[in-house]
């Protein structure tokens, strides 16, 4: 009998190995895939002035958060992936268009609105719930955003 449980005793290192692997294969598989889409996304929102006109279109609706027009593609980022609204913070960033504040704006809003679409459709899709109550629910998470977005524009 011991010597079947020493044989499903693992050793430290097994597991860290272990761990070191499915770490990799969702970077690999998962994350770096969604934040290179961001950093291409903006790229060719910039070269096509796209960006700039999304900022000045629709900015309207960041300038009470005190960001720029060019920060709702965090934002709608966030929707589809955590780690594509990432990749469009620090392409931003890199651009000079948003800055350490912008930053701190911006992630409670990114946190309450994260792969929202990811999650409707695993969760909610997978529990039957009607299609009907959606927009309710995404409007909930846009409003719980929006609102954590403006309380930190007045802490920072």
């Amino acid at each position: 009998m011991s010597g079947n449980v020493n044989s499903e005793k693992k050793l430290i290192t097994d597991i860290f190995i272990e761990g070191a692997r499915k770490g990799w294969n969702i970077a690999i598989h998962s994350t770096i895939p969604n934040v290179l889409m961001a950093f291409v996304i903006i790229y060719v929102l910039n070269a096509s002035g796209l960006l700039k006109l999304l900022g000045e279109y629709v900015g309207f609706i960041m300038a009470p958060l005190g960001l720029p027009g060019e920060s709702i593609a965090v934002f709608l980022a966030a929707f589809l992936s955590w780690g594509g609204a990432a990749g469009v913070l620090v392409a931003l960033v890199q651009e000079g268009t948003l800055n350490a504040q912008h930053i701190a704006i911006l992630l409670p809003g990114m946190a309450l609105v994260g792969s929202t679409v990811q999650y409707m459709g695993r969760v909610l899709g997978v529990l039957g719930v009607p299609g009907r109550h959606y927009p309710a629910l995404f409007g909930i998470c846009i409003l719980n955003a929006y609102l954590a977005m403006l309380l930190m524009r007045f802490i920072v």
